[in-house]
């Protein structure tokens, strides 16, 4: 489908202030949608909303349908009478611009027990009904995810193949006993999504009251210590014990002379055809109703996907197999009407890539900061753009444009230079203005570049592992933003949305 001529801010839930550690969905959440309201701007993307495991990677889920717990605002809480002020005062941490997510799960997970607690002396509320509702209405995914978690946290996190081979199997009575030994802690885990989903339609109605529409990002493929495949695992390319077969990953290229090994199970997709596709179809029903629109992750794996097998120990030795995307896609469109889709379709597409983009009408990505490698007949620069397309300066997965250029090749700067006419020292702003004045549909880009910043407060570093995912801004970096010149730019570029009443 085509979006109206827009701009907006990429930015993590994550990399809010907040007094707990990590972002949430609280005050600081709303006080960055009247930030985007007020220098008229209409979207806000966001990072996958799952629950994270090792690393704390948004890609990274024990779930494509549940919603990271750890984003649950202890102060939205305290609202219901949930929790006490002192309480929330006991469990504060600094306001820096790093998340400290070990101190934040530890502080947070304290006060939604105490949370949960309060909310069962209580159950006869309306909060009571509102769950039951919840449960009822995502009975597809919810009553496997939340015993998948009290069976991982039995087992010490171990990935669910290596539990006792009931469990990991799924065997009726083994799964009977535990559920029955484990209901409380079950029934916590049903509530904590509750308030996730609940929270979290507070503050897209939020959103959308303001004009302003939310997109999410939905990978691809699973992580395989996931209550998806743990409860699907036909669908998956794993044994009868678990254990994976098949894994995902992309090809060597002149960024990787081995390739990525990503680990992810490969879909078997005979049989999510056989099954109508209907893993796909609630998995994106569910997203529809998250988001506004959403950003497809890998696009070029629904046309075909490399597959590697799981004994090897880098990409090399793989081969592309094709991927059923069209049918899959018609049948979704089928079932659930529009698709508001983004594909992310950076990296080498080949002619099937982008036919299957294309009869779909998907919007591609443009990335600014890829535009100067080459001459003028590089795609990425912004003459170069079809009008269906999102233009970005960088994604999560960038440096900061700041960054970006301080670290670039004396020729691409050059380059810069010459295509903006300028100097290069406010090259954020050139990355910007570029992506604002240029024809692609919607413009958007990473908060970290309104604020002028530098690659220590990059979000991700692909392909390593440790301090990624750890950004955060602090009250004041927010109050400083141009806000005044990002108006400017929107006016200057034809990207005001005007709303209509009612």
């Amino acid at each position: 489908m085509r979006f109206p001529r827009s701009c907006g801010t990429l930015v993590h839930p994550t990399s809010f202030p907040s007094r707990y550690g990590m972002g949430d969905l609280g005050h600081e959440a709303r006080e960055f949608i009247d930030f985007l309201e007020q220098t008229n701007q209409t979207i806000w993307q966001v990072l996958p909303l799952g629950p994270t495991g090792y690393g704390n990677s948004p890609y990274a889920s024990y779930s494509a349908f549940a919603g990271n717990p750890y984003l649950i605002s202890p102060d939205k809480l305290a609202e219901k009478g949930l929790l006490k002020e002192s309480e929330l005062k006991k469990a504060e941490l600094p306001v820096t611009t790093t998340a400290d997510y070990e101190a934040s799960y530890e502080v947070k997970e304290n006060l939604y027990r105490k949370a949960y607690e309060r909310y069962l002396e209580s159950e006869s509320g309306e909060d009571a009904k509102k769950l039951k509702k919840f449960a009822k209405q995502n009975n597809y995914w919810l009553d496997d995810y939340t015993l998948f978690m009290a069976c991982s946290i039995e087992n010490g996190r171990k990935p669910w193949n290596l539990w006792n081979k009931g469990l990991a199997q799924r065997k009726k009575a083994d799964l009977k006993s535990f559920a029955k030994k484990q209901s409380k802690e079950i029934d916590y885990y049903r509530w904590l999504q509750f308030e996730f989903f609940e929270q979290w339609y507070e503050l897209k109605s939020y959103a959308n009251e303001k004009g302003i529409r939310v997109i999410g990002d939905i990978p691809i493929f699973v992580d395989h210590n996931s209550a998806d495949v743990w409860s699907n695992p036909s669908f998956f390319a794993v044994d009868k014990q678990g254990n994976r077969q098949l894994i995902a990953g992309v090809p060597p290229d002149y960024f990787s002379e081995t390739g990525q090994l990503w680990g992810n199970p490969l879909y078997n997709w005979k049989e999510l055809e056989k099954s109508g596709f209907s893993w796909w179809i609630e998995r994106f029903r569910q997203m529809f109703e998250l988001y506004d629109a959403i950003r497809v992750d890998h696009f070029r794996g629904f046309d075909e996907y490399w597959e590697v097998s799981a004994e090897e120990d880098t990409a090399i030795n793989g081969r592309w197999v094709p991927a059923p995307g069209q049918k899959l896609f018609e049948t979704i469109q089928k079932e659930l009407g529009q698709l508001p889709i983004i594909a992310e379709d950076l990296g080498v597409m080949t002619p099937t890539v982008e036919k299957l983009r294309d009869d779909f009408n998907f919007p591609g990505m443009k990335i600014i900061q890829f535009a100067f490698d080459s001459d003028s007949t590089n795609s990425f620069l912004p003459h170069n753009y079809p009008q269906n397309c999102v233009t970005y300066s960088g994604t999560h997965d960038n440096d900061t444009s700041v960054g970006w250029y301080q670290a670039a090749p004396e020729i691409e700067k050059h380059r810069v230079r010459e295509y903006t006419r300028s100097d290069g020292n406010e090259i954020e702003w050139e990355l910007i203005r570029l992506g604002m004045l240029s024809v692609a549909d919607q413009a958007i880009f990473p908060l970290q570049d309104f604020m002028g910043l530098d690659t220590d407060h990059r979000m991700n570093l692909p392909a390593t592992v440790g301090n990624n995912w750890m950004w955060r801004y602090t009250p004041d970096m927010l109050q400083k933003v141009d806000g005044d010149r990002i108006r400017a730019l929107i006016e200057l570029g034809n990207r005001k949305v005007v709303h209509s009443e009612g």
